[in-house]
């Protein structure tokens, strides 16, 4: 069983690590990578089952890929506190030359990234195609993916969401973190999707719900549900209630801070409700 103390301690430092990167190059999208933060700990930590040392074969292990690429701050910042690189590296966040882009690229070989993603809507595709190529390698081993709700919004989800289920790929797990919010407002307000239950459902999938997506303990159970729904026939859909901007209280339930970063002030507030527990970088 995983330390849920230690889990709690290394996502309030991931928060940390997402607000300095963020404001240290006055770039970045923090709101949706502060709220993310309980589920790629517990991903990371307790849920991916992963091979010592990392190669893009990915062959004997799960595989992870997000869709929303904007949020890499909290994707960097799990990698390197589970030591895929230096923790020293987030320092690099978004600068010339740096293998942390602000959206998560492969071509500087970056330990942990298997795609190159921000180009919203693609992600499901990847996950589909490594997923299927597990089975054709007889590789019992799962794809996990991450998916904003507003990125269900592109029309090439709903394709592949549609392939998934009639080609049988009962071994991919696609979570969606439906915080409501999506740059320009709320989901509801942008282009209302109705039921996401519904909709996945009606397409063939099996649907769970995590009523508490900022609580680890909530997420590791409904993580573990999930994993015991694969392999039935059908591809398994994570609905993730997350609040935008978890962690640090002027962030949250907007999407004011998708993409904002914070000033010398707000820094030091966030920080202040974040007390450090492992090290910064």
């Amino acid at each position: 069983m995983p330390n849920i103390k230690e889990l709690n301690d290394l996502t309030t430092q991931v928060r940390r690590d997402i607000l300095r990167m963020v404001h240290k190059v006055n770039s970045g999208h923090p709101g949706g990578s502060l709220g993310c933060a309980e589920f790629f700990v517990s991903l990371y930590n307790d849920i991916l089952e992963t091979k010592d040392g990392f190669d893009m074969d990915g062959i004997g292990e799960d595989l992870f890929f997000l869709s929303n690429g904007h949020i890499s701050p909290v994707y960097y910042s799990v990698l390197a506190r589970a030591g895929y690189f230096p923790v020293e590296e987030l320092n690099t966040f978004r600068l010339i030359d740096s293998r942390l882009q602000g959206h998560p690229t492969t071509h500087e070989g970056l330990p942990g990234i298997r795609i190159a993603s921000g180009s919203l809507g693609q992600g499901m595709s990847v996950a589909i195609g490594a997923a299927q190529a597990k089975k054709l390698n007889n590789d019992d081993h799962l794809v996990y993916s991450l998916h904003g709700d507003g990125e269900l919004q592109e029309g090439q989800n709903w394709e592949a969401i549609m392939y998934a289920s009639a080609k049988k790929v009962d071994n991919l797990i696609s979570t969606i973190d439906l915080n409501q919010q999506q740059i320009d407002g709320s989901t509801d307000d942008v282009l209302p999707m109705g039921s996401l239950r519904a909709k996945f459902e009606a397409f063939g999938w099996t649907v769970l719900e995590i009523e508490e997506g900022n609580n680890v303990e909530a997420v590791l159970k409904g993580m573990k549900d999930a994993k015991a729904l694969t392999g039935q026939g059908k591809p398994v859909c994570v609905l993730l209630h997350t609040v935008m901007g978890h962690g640090v209280d002027f962030m949250m339930h907007t999407h004011a801070w998708h993409g904002k970063a914070p000033n010398d002030e707000q820094l030091e507030n966030g920080l202040a409700q974040n007390p450090e527990t492992l090290g910064d970088y």
